[in-house]
């Protein structure tokens, strides 16, 4: 997997972002000179394939609070979320599925699902009647059972790609 720097990120920032060891970072990116990195530059991730090889891409629309599971060019389901409330604004922008942690509990409900940006990810909730608001403090909240479905179709890796 290779992430393209953006502006403001440090390769400390990145390895967070991917939930991998900064030490882990640096050895797959031999040469790269830790405190300076430029946007644009291209640094390898260990441990994700290339969203390329994976025929599944997420596509969530924040307007219309739903999740669109593709495969290709296929439409496979469209399931409808609960996305970030005011001042808590759900992040736009190209991610993928780093991990994912079964049955984290509390307002995560059944599955959370994490997206390469730190402290956020696709979930379950305890709270149905929720998802179709903006109500979440910046995650995709779904029902437990399509989340649940959601995982078992995607591999870590995945293109999730959120618009307004």
């Amino acid at each position: 997997m290779i992430h393209t720097v953006r502006m403001g990120e440090t390769l400390f920032s990145i390895s967070e972002d991917y939930r991998v060891l900064l030490s882990a970072l640096i050895a797959a990116n031999p040469g790269i000179d830790p405190n300076m990195i430029i946007v644009g530059q291209r640094i390898r991730i260990p441990g994700l394939p290339s969203p390329d090889t994976i025929p599944y891409t997420i596509h969530i629309s924040l307007n219309n609070r739903t999740l669109t599971l593709m495969d290709l060019d296929t439409i496979l389901k469209v399931y409808p979320v609960g996305v970030g409330r005011m001042l808590h604004e759900t992040p736009v922008g190209d991610f993928i599925i780093v991990n994912r942690a079964p049955n984290p509990g509390g307002p995560f409900g059944t599955m959370w699902l994490s997206l390469s940006k730190k402290s956020y990810g696709i979930h379950g909730t305890n709270d149905p009647a929720s998802i179709g608001h903006y109500v979440s403090l910046g995650c995709i909240r779904m029902f437990n059972e399509d989340v649940e479905e959601l995982a078992q179709i995607v591999p870590n890796g995945t293109a999730v790609f959120i618009r307004p």
